[in-house]
């Protein structure tokens, strides 16, 4: 699958609220996004809050990376860092979590957007934040990478994300690297699931007609 086939099924897509995840890793949906944890997550969490080293290990591997790489193309100074610091909140704030693997993404992510936030005020203002020049990162379950160097390659596909918007960019970051929902991503950035949509309809938009204009037929 192509980078122009995952977006134009994004597109027929569109009201369906969890879909851009999955159209980015197949070429048709397939009920729910699946988390790698799964039926084991109540067990992994459980262990985790009595100190398991093998459950952090675990919650730590499924996640790292996908933070990292929302860390890193939201122009993180440090995403290596950020993403510890991420997971410190996490595991300190394991006895206070309550809900379903879903929502523990959410929060994850919700504690990443967090300290983006915090980094961005400690650092002084810039006429522009430019995505940091990007390594590969491997997503477990994924190769939403691969799928897109058929056509653009890794480093392209980050440089179109760096063309959006800022909330453009983090909207369509969060939907597809991290893997939520719309109303996931409402409660991770603050806004109204109907602004999330618009965002991401933009988004989209602008995505297609960079690509329409260097001859990607979508």
């Amino acid at each position: 699958m192509t980078f122009g086939v995952a977006i134009q099924g994004v597109r027929a897509h569109e009201p369906d609220d969890s879909l851009i995840g999955r159209s980015l890793r197949q070429s048709s949906a397939q009920g729910e996004a699946q988390l790698s944890l799964g039926e084991e997550f109540d067990a992994v969490l459980g262990a985790a809050r009595t100190g398991a080293p093998w459950a952090f290990e675990r919650i730590y591997g499924d996640l790292a990376p996908a933070v990292a790489g929302y860390a890193r193309m939201q122009g993180s100074a440090e995403p290596e860092d950020l993403c510890s610091d991420v997971f410190m909140g996490v595991f300190a704030g394991l006895p206070s979590f309550s809900g379903s693997e879903k929502q523990f993404r959410s929060w994850v992510f919700t504690i990443a957007h967090r300290r983006l936030v915090d980094e961005r005020r400690r650092r002084s203002r810039r006429h522009s934040t430019p995505i940091a020049d990007v390594e590969a990162f491997d997503r477990p379950g994924g190769d939403v990478e691969e799928d897109a160097l058929d056509v653009l390659g890794k480093r392209r596909v980050h440089a179109l994300c760096a063309e959006l918007s800022g909330d453009q960019r983090e909207v369509l970051l969060l939907r597809v690297v991290a893997d939520l929902t719309v109303e996931q991503v409402a409660q991770v950035v603050g806004k109204s699931p109907g602004a999330i949509k618009a965002l991401q309809r933009r988004g989209l938009t602008a995505l297609r007609k960079k690509l329409s204009r260097e001859g990607v037929t979508l």
